[in-house]
């Protein structure tokens, strides 16, 4: 081993460590509302710890992970707010894995997801402040002999001005520890706020992230670690028959080769040496079972089904009548390819086996099942294995597999070598042509309207893969609908008179995952561009055509369009060799508007500017929701651009690394200005409500520029 890799070897922190080796106030809060069933049958009680320490730094325990969304931020001011910290002196650390404690009250488990990290804890966070005031002011008044209503707390000082006494946090902390925790602690009204809400607060992480001190799973080394390369099928469900690893095993470093359930695993002393063992294995494979269809074959098929009837999942009127004698009839068909996560971190994650459990470090969102997925491969109770939550790399959904395939093949790794350290790490070929995509998704649409240009009937058929049918989610379905196929195109903010949304179900051997914003990535695009069109059939301005149809009940909706509008100075698509389109979509809680203007250079729209309107309730960090929005877009419009996933005729996976599967460039990254509506309601998501509104945006820009409009993505493939 390299003597610079010992430098990295992370500490093997526990929980009852760092609860026993903390002097001063550790505060343990119940605060939950009122517990339910979890998704894996595991009872649960939220709870927020804060740490004060002698040297008056205050620690919170985040229960989400850091993918560079700001939860290391973002959970640390609603406690700094109510304790009136200085943010000088507050600090984040992850929480351990412990769903009895740190569950994520939006879906039953401990994890991160469908941007509900702030918005899931921000009354209990802001709880937690607040008793921690309180118990500090208690001690401070019952040490000074003074009442605590004379007590005052500001930038971290507790002061009484009769006596001239002050202390900081850290004096207390000891004495506070022993005071009652209150049940139901004084919150401030918002309009005291000074931190909530506050500009130019920097980021917790971003020193560490910038020195390079910062801790991601790949950089986790431990004492006689060994490195592992996998081999996976070269088509979705294939499976090992034979393999010969001599050619493997003369590879200087190379120390076992073994078949695990996944594939082919190569240990090795270090990385290149793992890797190239893992080109010299040779493996024949089963493909009997396995996927064998082109993408454009099962793009046939689900295209096929979204122009028959499915399930109805939503429906109003009597939306075949009103086709029947509507005056025109307007169609469409819409197809979106399977798309990779490409995080810059690929999946990793070191294991320690030990004959009596087992140790973890891992950039995991949903720890919770993922544990369990390692305790039933390792034979052992999930409470036998402590689990370390890293920073990561990137995720946009690809670390929160329902079925934890990463965390189960770590295991598997482990097991079938014997107790030792090991480190799994994808190559970016293992982490793209291994599956879990955005499911490829086939959307039939028809409008109807009046002699006077109204709409009259609103018909929407999708057909796509379940991500969570046959996964511990399937408790999300209803009625054998997956409301994450489809949402987006149901509940729409317009008052239609007649309509229908029907999903169908697809099967396919292609592994499906959650991806930025989810049905909302290509819901957004079919319903914006397609109203789009009918506005214009109808004589409608796009701006005004949405405003006039929103719902009395959804003014939020209208709230950032007619703001986008102004923002942008809008008055049409415009004329000229740039042109401007709208979007409006909610998604995850929050309301998003964005225009788009848009210039031909090449055939190829170039974005030169993007508006971007956002009511995401009370905005917690405004730096962090303005970043959020700008790689949302970002995100959104290099997708659609760019990319896909597609499948060759035997059924194997074309694209391997960044070569094929472009991001967006830097010269491509357009002039943004952001704008939050403010707000009084609570904090909603923001991670990904930044993403669906800018393809549809740019392509309605695209189709007033040029008059076509891509109905299959990216926009390579539509184009024409």
């Amino acid at each position: 081993m390299h003597p610079s890799i010992k430098k990295l070897t992370a500490p093997r922190p526990t929980r009852r460590g760092f609860l026993a080796g903390s002097a001063g106030l550790v505060l343990g809060l119940y605060l939950a509302p009122k517990a339910r069933a979890s998704a894996t049958g595991e009872g649960y009680a939220p709870n927020a710890f804060v740490r004060i320490a002698p040297d008056d730094s205050v620690t919170v325990l985040v229960k989400h992970i850091e993918i560079g969304q700001g939860a290391n931020t973002g959970l640390p001011i609603l406690v700094a707010e109510e304790m009136d910290a200085d943010w000088s002196q507050m600090r984040a650390e992850q929480a351990p894995v412990d769903p009895s404690r740190y569950v994520n009250t939006a879906f039953g488990v401990q994890g991160t997801g469908g941007s509900t990290g702030l918005s899931n804890s921000y009354m209990t966070m802001r709880q937690a402040g607040a008793a921690a005031r309180a118990m500090l002011v208690a001690a401070a008044a019952d040490e000074w002999g003074v009442p605590a209503g004379e007590i005052t707390v500001t930038k971290g000082v507790v002061a009484h001005e009769g006596s001239g006494k002050s202390s900081g946090f850290g004096a207390l902390a000891e004495a506070a520890a022993g005071m009652p925790v209150p049940e139901n602690p004084a919150l401030k009204d918002p309009a005291e706020f000074t931190l909530i809400g506050g500009e130019g607060v920097t980021r917790l992480d971003a020193e560490a992230k910038t020195n390079g001190s910062a801790q991601f799973s790949i950089d986790v080394y431990r004492e006689g670690m060994q490195v592992v390369a996998m081999v996976h099928p070269p088509k979705f469900g294939a499976v090992v028959v034979s393999f010969d690893d001599s050619a493997a095993m003369e590879i200087s470093g190379v120390n076992a080769v073994r078949q695990v359930p996944s594939g082919i695993a190569v240990y090795a002393g270090n990385t290149f040496a793992a890797f190239k063992g893992r080109d010299a294995v040779t493996v024949e494979w089963d493909e009997s079972g396995a996927e064998t269809r082109s993408s454009d074959e099962i793009a046939r098929v689900f295209a096929e089904a979204a122009r028959a009837p499915g399930k109805v999942a939503e429906a109003a009127g009597d939306v075949d009548t009103a086709l029947e004698n509507a005056a025109e009839v307007i169609e469409a068909d819409y197809l979106f390819p399977y798309l990779a996560h490409a995080a810059l971190e690929p999946l990793d994650g070191v294991i320690e086996l030990r004959e009596d459990g087992a140790e973890v470090w891992a950039g995991e969102q949903i720890p919770t099942i993922s544990r369990q997925a390692m305790g039933g491969v390792l034979g052992m109770e999930p409470g036998k294995i402590e689990m370390h939550t890293m920073f990561a790399g990137g995720s946009f959904g690809r670390r929160a597999t329902p079925d934890s395939h990463f965390a189960a093949e770590l295991a598997n790794v482990a097991k079938a070598a014997g107790p030792g350290a090991y480190k799994l790490v994808y190559t970016r070929e293992n982490d793209m042509q291994a599956g879990y995509y955005r499911p490829l998704t086939a959307h039939h649409l028809k409008a109807g309207l009046d002699a006077d240009g109204n709409i009259t009937a609103w018909l929407n058929t999708v057909a796509n893969q379940s991500i969570i049918a046959d996964t511990p989610f399937a408790m999300m379905m209803k009625d054998g609908l997956d409301p994450t196929s489809y949402e987006g195109s149901n509940d729409l903010a317009y008052d239609l008179p007649n309509t229908r949304l029907s999903w169908a179900q697809m099967d396919a051997g292609v592994p499906t995952l959650w991806w930025r914003s989810v049905g909302h990535t290509h819901t957004a695009y079919a319903v914006e561009t397609f109203l789009d069109r009918v506005l214009e059939a109808g004589g409608n301005d796009p701006v005004e055509g949405r405003l006039a149809l929103m719902r009395e009940d959804r003014p939020r909706d209208a709230a950032v369009l007619s703001r986008v509008a102004e923002m942008a100075g809008w008055s049409g698509p415009g004329m000229g060799d740039k042109r401007m389109g709208v979007a409006v979509v909610r998604s995850f809680g929050s309301y998003v508007a964005q225009i788009a203007e848009v210039e031909d250079r090449d055939g190829s729209p170039h974005v030169t500017r993007v508006w971007c309107a956002v009511d995401c309730g009370l905005a917690v960090t405004p730096d962090v929701v303005r970043a959020q929005m700008e790689g949302g877009i970002g995100f959104g419009l290099g997708s659609m651009l760019h990319d896909e996933i597609t499948l060759d005729e035997g059924g194997r996976v074309r694209q391997s690394n960044y070569d094929g599967y472009p991001m967006l460039r830097i010269g491509e990254m357009p002039q943004i200005e952001v704008s939050i509506i403010q707000s009084e309601e609570n904090p909603t998501g923001v991670g990904e409500p930044g993403t669906p509104p800018i393809a549809p945006a740019v392509a309605n820009a695209w189709r007033a520029l040029t008059g076509k409009m891509p109905y299959r993505l990216p926009f390579a493939r539509g184009a024409a």
